[in-house]
């Protein structure tokens, strides 16, 4: 190849995967990355997870160390390294190390920009006290696992009901703290629509969350430099631990600053060869723009399934190769208390602002047959396209055995299937699984 440095900015999902890609590909290319925190490959998805205890230490969430990279992959990953300018013009990112302080300079032949996605901290009155925290890096997991064993907080506030506020909100439950959630939404799990997220809902209320719904933050309570309260549009809430979660915004500034453009959310605009405006850099991850392939419209979505995949067409067109990201349904699936939660596709607000006819079912069914020891119930709603059946989008809520039913839903949705056809599908049965009509066909046989 005619390019010799790479240098790739973030150390995590979507940058390794491309790092990993391009050094199988390329054995003899020098690649140097700069990770601004302690740890490189990490799984962000499990933080609830250690902190809760269920995951003893926090390197068992870390795929594989700087260490690892260089000793075995000869990949130098650098951490505690900020690129803090980016010269496109010069080819060469500035860098600076934040344990000295010292900065320099380092060219490249091309760049992939991988820096993520950052939690959304609004800063407001009493926005730096301690005991607030946001969650997007390991090392933010680390300083709430950190905290509540040395502070021992009783009461705490957790700040938005999307996946990790509610898997922290349960969490803080668990480990006996007094726990409320505030969401300014009619129920919390604003990717559902509300009337699965109502379940939602109720099952954090079981639990013991109390949940103030349609209210907003707008401000903090502290004392001594620690916060003490959390200030509503409505009340005030006591609190020594705050978790914000409000979701995550792209750590695209670097890019934006360097004139590099940007897309939806402000993710950086790439092609489907993860190609950004600016010949020979690159972009994937978090901070990235995606494709939704059932709405036809580019988007943004931070999810560590999109990362890895976006990193890796990336990697294999740095070495030289040709691949394309040809775009996702937007899959989640989360653990909240005893139920499964699962979505994909579009909801019924983003249809009506594409300005789709659309038809709804909803249905409840059992996991497995009925008889079957164990079967337990899954609630199941499908939203297709008036006229042409084309499934649009779904979602599952239930308990264990619900949630995995939702990549048939994912692999539907991309195929671009009709309703009839997933109900045509032969799908499997056996009494522990599933009942004759699985229930994502029994919710498709409703729209047809």
């Amino acid at each position: 190849m005619a390019t010799t440095r790479l240098i790739v900015i973030g150390g995590d999902a979507a940058g390794m995967s491309a790092a990993s890609n391009v050094r199988r590909k390329v054995p003899l290319r020098e690649i140097v990355v700069f990770e601004r925190s302690p740890h490189t490959s990490y799984s962000a998805c499990g933080m609830p997870y250690f902190i809760a205890g269920l995951v003893e230490t926090s390197e068992q969430l870390v795929a594989r160390t700087p260490e690892t990279f260089r000793e075995k992959f000869n990949i130098d990953a650098r951490v505690r390294q900020e690129v803090v300018e980016l010269d496109l013009a010069g080819q060469r990112v500035r860098v600076k190390s934040l344990e000295s302080g010292s900065e320099s300079w380092e060219p490249y032949d091309q760049l992939l920009i991988a820096t993520g996605a950052e939690a959304i901290l609004p800063q407001l009155q009493g926005s730096d006290a301690d005991g607030i925290f946001g969650l997007s890096t390991l090392a933010s997991g680390i300083r709430v696992h950190r905290f509540l064993k040395q502070q021992l907080p009783r009461r705490a506030v957790v700040v938005g009901g999307g996946y990790i506020g509610l898997e922290m909100a349960e969490t803080l439950v668990r480990l006996g703290l007094q726990v409320s959630l505030v969401d300014r939404g009619e129920q919390v799990m604003g990717t559902l629509d509300p009337d699965m997220g109502v379940l939602v809902s109720e099952a954090l209320r079981e639990i013991g969350v109390t949940l103030y719904l349609r209210e907003s933050l707008t401000g903090y309570e502290t004392a001594n430099g620690r916060v003490t309260g959390v200030v509503t549009d409505q009340r005030t809430l006591p609190a020594e631990l705050v978790i914000v979660g409000l979701g995550t915004r792209p750590n695209s500034e670097l890019a934006a600053a360097a004139g590099i453009t940007l897309g939806e959310k402000d993710s950086i605009r790439v092609n489907s060869r993860m190609q950004t405006s600016s010949d020979g850099v690159w972009a994937a991850g978090d901070c990235a723009e995606s494709f939704h392939l059932v709405s036809r419209k580019p988007f943004h979505v931070a999810l560590g399934t999109v990362a890895n995949k976006q990193g890796r067409v990336a990697g294999i067109n740095l070495s030289g190769g040709y691949a394309t990201f040809p775009g996702v349904v937007g899959t989640a699936v989360s653990k909240i208390c005893k139920y499964e939660v699962a979505r994909t596709g579009l909801t019924e607000r983003k249809i009506r602002d594409l300005g789709l006819l659309y038809d709804t079912a909803v249905i409840k069914s059992k996991t497995r047959a009925g008889y079957y020891p164990g079967a337990g119930w899954i609630s199941v709603k499908l939203l297709s396209e008036q006229g042409s059946g084309r499934l649009l989008g779904g979602q599952i809520v239930g308990l264990e055995g619900a949630a995995k039913r939702i990549d048939v839903l994912a692999t539907a949705l991309t195929a671009g299937m009709t309703v009839q056809q997933l109900v045509d599908l032969d799908l499997s049965y056996a009494p522990p699984f599933s009942p004759v009509w699985d229930p994502v066909q029994t919710a498709a046989r409703q729209l047809v």
